[in-house]
């Protein structure tokens, strides 16, 4: 797919409020519904989408979580998700076929609607995954598979709605997609070289350059089990 036809439709938009789900477990808004009609977006993202932990999740780098439907077939076949599940099963902002972490790239700048967002990172699965979706292994799973969705930081801000494009605009980094980058991040697929380079790409998260560095400099110790497990 080449930058001139990288483009694909909007076909649902989701947003949550916090809610207390779990006992005995932190608060989450992980669980989505559909909205319909033109959504505003801010630098935030959604302005009708909540983040229950802002430490871990949302901020300016990680402001919407885009999913490609795409994956929804093959999870559904490999029996990790119940038949007929749809989105935002796994509590995407935006649902769209025909782009996946394979086309994108990290830092690339995309239009949706009157808004235009860049790819930050990939996501980062966590237990609230595994809770939301009734599978112990799916946040395990998406690290895997590297099939984790996207986040984006918003650079102008505006309204979008299902049926509206998503297109690309600018891509900085040609060589770096996100499948690539979260494998690098976080199965440690990544040479120091690499990780060099990535530590100093200022279209990535902060916080996935600051691990990049860590790796680097030699450091490729990190504990997940409090992310993945709770």
């Amino acid at each position: 797919m080449t930058k001139a036809t990288l483009s694909s439709i909007i076909d649902g938009i989701f947003c949550g409020q916090v809610q207390h789900r779990w006992q005995e477990r932190g608060p989450s808004a992980i669980n989505k519904t559909a909205v319909t009609g033109p959504q505003t977006i801010d630098e935030n993202g959604f302005i009708k989408d909540a983040q229950a932990d802002l430490e871990h999740h949302g901020g300016s780098d990680k402001a919407i979580h885009h999913y490609a439907s795409d994956h929804y077939p093959t999870w559904i076949s490999e029996g990790e998700i119940p038949k007929g599940s749809i989105p935002a099963a796994f509590g995407e902002n935006i649902a769209t076929t025909g782009i996946t972490e394979e086309t994108l790239n990290i830092g690339d700048i995309l239009s949706m609607g009157t808004a235009v967002v860049q790819v930050s990172q990939g996501r980062q699965p966590c237990w609230k995954l595994s809770e939301h979706t009734g599978n112990k292994r799916m946040a395990y799973l998406f690290q895997k598979t590297g099939r984790t969705g996207w986040y984006y930081r918003v650079l102008e801000g505006g309204k979008v709605g299902v049926g509206d494009r998503v297109q690309l605009l600018e891509r900085p980094q040609p060589n770096w997609s996100i499948k690539r980058v979260t494998a690098a991040r976080l199965l440690r697929q990544v040479s120091d070289e690499e990780a060099a380079i990535l530590a100093e790409m200022p279209e990535l998260a902060v916080g996935w350059r600051t691990a990049f560095a860590k790796m680097a400099s030699g450091n490729r110790s990190e504990d997940t089990t409090k992310r993945l497990n709770g």
